[in-house]
């Protein structure tokens, strides 16, 4: 059970980390200062989300998002935000493939190679089917978060930082709501994707709690980070590189490997929540259904990483704010339809 459950956890986290959360340019965008309220409301907000959807993929034993979706917004509903997740997962993984192309190109390769360079280990994932992305993300997203905290402390102590000294500060507490509403989408699409998998509802608990503190600990922490370096951000597309520009060549040759990682295992989440969606109509096998995906999308890689994250995101955050109240409240209206 509790392997199970550390399994779920990471590719809940995997879903979450993409290019916008660990190049630090999401969390930029909705915190900054005076955000210590936000983030804590968003990692509570974020258990309660996560328990909410996979409570329901289990109770459906689901493999795919729809019944999820329906049983969160209701019958009239439903069709309304389908196309509302179909065009967020097409969208996110057309910025996470953007951002492959940003990655490579700040290393004096060209934009297309980045491109080609995530789609090739994208396709063959799925030749595994579900099992594939489980696992890589099992592997990948500890190194993931594990190197991010390492970057994160070393700078936090070799700036001599107050881990605490902005705590005080709290008055962006409503950026919570449309931060967490922007990553609810992908999560019902990925995790209904796995609800005929879990076995025991202690794995809920585990993927639950444990993705929420692992998020809110390590945005904090960057926030933390970025809050210092406010005046340097605006000189560079990924954030995350101007906390680098502190240390050897050698480190951001490593935070980059780390950031591409978590682009890769978005893309991925993006594309398992596309694939199982479409694969009732579509019978073939799941790398076919993700190469024919992936081939409509490269023509959309032209926007640009910031430009795409600039726009879509807030959007999204606030078209989703409805899906949210819904999933936090799911436990109370359920018992209610119980009796």
């Amino acid at each position: 059970m509790l392997k199970a459950g550390f399994k779920w956890m990471f590719l809940i986290i995997g879903t979450m980390i993409g290019a916008g959360y660990a190049s630090g340019r999401e969390l930029w965008q909705f915190f900054g200062h005076g955000s210590s309220l936000a983030i804590l409301l968003f990692s509570l907000m974020f258990i309660l989300s996560c328990k909410s959807i996979l409570d329901i993929s289990y109770k459906k034993q689901t493999g795919h998002y729809l019944p999820v979706l329906r049983a969160v917004v209701g019958k009239h509903l439903t069709g309304v935000y389908d196309w509302m997740i179909i065009i967020y997962l097409f969208t996110t993984t057309v910025i996470m493939l953007a951002g492959s192309g940003a990655t490579w190109q700040a290393f004096n390769f060209s934009y297309r190679m980045g491109i080609l360079a995530i789609i090739i280990p994208l396709i063959l994932l799925f030749v595994w089917d579900v099992k594939g992305i489980v696992i890589v993300n099992s592997f990948v997203l500890p190194l993931l978060i594990s190197g991010l905290l390492f970057v994160l402390v070393l700078f936090i102590s070799d700036q001599e930082l107050s881990l605490f000294g902005h705590f005080h500060e709290m008055d962006n507490w409503m950026s919570a709501f449309p931060f967490t509403a922007l990553n609810i989408l992908p999560l019902i699409a990925v995790l209904g994707a796995i609800g005929n998998q879990v076995r025991h509802k202690g794995e809920i608990w585990i993927a639950s709690i444990g993705s929420g503190v692992v998020l809110g600990a390590v945005s904090y922490l960057y926030n933390n980070s970025l809050i210092q370096i406010s005046e340097d951000i605006i000189l560079y597309e990924i954030p995350l590189f101007a906390i680098l520009k502190h240390y050897p060549y050698e480190m951001m040759i490593f935070m980059s490997l780390m950031l591409w990682i978590a682009i890769f295992t978005t893309a991925a989440s993006g594309t398992l929540g596309l694939v199982t969606r479409f694969r009732e109509y579509v019978r073939q096998p799941l790398w076919i259904l993700a190469m024919a995906i992936i081939a409509v999308m490269l023509p959309f890689t032209s926007f640009g990483f910031s430009t795409l994250i600039e726009y879509l995101y807030p959007l999204y955050g606030i078209l989703n704010l409805y899906v949210l109240v819904s999933l936090l409240l799911y436990p109370i209206l359920s018992q209610f339809k119980n009796r």
